[in-house]
């Protein structure tokens, strides 16, 4: 038999390898961009229901206990994406509705009502947010009551490679149906990058969603804007679901949800009927707002009281 080159058996030993390293890149890349999505957190119930907080009679300890995990100390970078087939024709508010939520929330006292939460180096959550262009996906949007994995993967599909630490709201064309809440917020990897995102299904005619605001907006933005105002807080307080909740596991806007200050809220110009935030320092010197139909509400602020 005649000896093997060695030279010539590297070579090929080496091409094969390349050849393989090759094939597997173009296989992952034709199944996407690997997700981890973590579970479904601060979660909107129909108004009306029994939230996961209770409010502070029915936890042993009202105040909100830090797990330590990160908070957004540094500026939000946010993208936000509607997606639906019905979105690239749509001529309603909501999209620019929202855009204009994001575009004008940071630096609010409204997002201050989330600053007295810090983390495990005693800095604290920042009211700076920055929004970015309004990302439009015209393919059929889930119909039915999505998994986080869901709506991770498309985070992923529109930002294959995302910005880390970024909050990516993901606004559907389609209604809940039987589902017992109007939205939620989760956190995820995509591709190892940590991201924060959130799900808002259409809430257009939707009683159990409305916060019956007085604004001059239609019923289905008002209805996702208190919701964005809702998720947006838990995000920057809780971004990683590791930070910051009480004994029951409710975090700031759980507290307060449903309930709301006796004036609307001014967003540099636009005005909004968003529910506020739970405070342990109000909660501790007995302040908060005065809501309508529930009265006194302790520990719940909104930037306006």
């Amino acid at each position: 038999m005649k000896p093997v080159d060695r030279k010539v058996l590297a070579f090929v030993l080496t091409a094969a390898s390349l050849c393989l390293v090759a094939l597997a890149a173009t296989a992952a890349e034709a199944a996407g961009p690997s997700i981890n999505a973590g579970p479904q957190a601060g979660t909107v119930w129909l108004r009306g229901s029994q939230t996961a907080a209770g409010h502070a009679a029915h936890t042993q300890s009202p105040n909100l206990i830090y797990h330590g995990g990160p908070v957004m100390t540094s500026q939000t970078e946010v993208f936000p994406i509607f997606w639906g087939t019905s979105w690239p024709s749509y001529v309603g508010d909501k999209i620019t509705g929202i855009d204009g939520f994001y575009n004008d929330v940071g630096g609010t006292s409204y997002l201050d009502t989330n600053g007295e939460y810090n983390d495990s180096t005693n800095k604290f959550v920042s009211t700076a947010v920055h929004e970015n262009t309004v990302k439009i996906d015209g393919s059929a949007a889930v119909s039915r009551a999505p998994q986080t994995s869901d709506i991770l993967a498309e985070v992923a599909r529109m930002y294959p490679n995302p910005t880390a630490n970024a909050y990516y709201p993901v606004y559907i064309d389609q209604p809940r149906g039987h589902a017992g809440y109007c939205a939620w917020h989760s956190s995820g990897t995509i591709n190892g990058t940590t991201v924060q995102f959130a799900f808002f299904f259409k809430l257009d005619g939707d009683a159990g969603c409305n916060p019956d605001s007085p604004t001059s907006q239609s019923e289905g933005l008002a209805a996702l804007g208190n919701v964005s105002g809702h998720e947006l807080s838990e995000m920057l307080t809780d971004p990683q679901l590791n930070a910051w909740y009480d004994s029951k596991g409710a975090e700031n806007s759980d507290k307060c949800a449903w309930t709301f200050g006796s004036q609307l809220l001014s967003l540099k110009g636009s005005n909004w009927k968003i529910q506020g935030n739970w405070s342990n320092h109000a909660y501790d010197t007995n302040k908060g707002y005065t809501d309508s139909s529930s009265g006194f509400v302790r520990g719940c602020i909104d930037g306006t009281n």
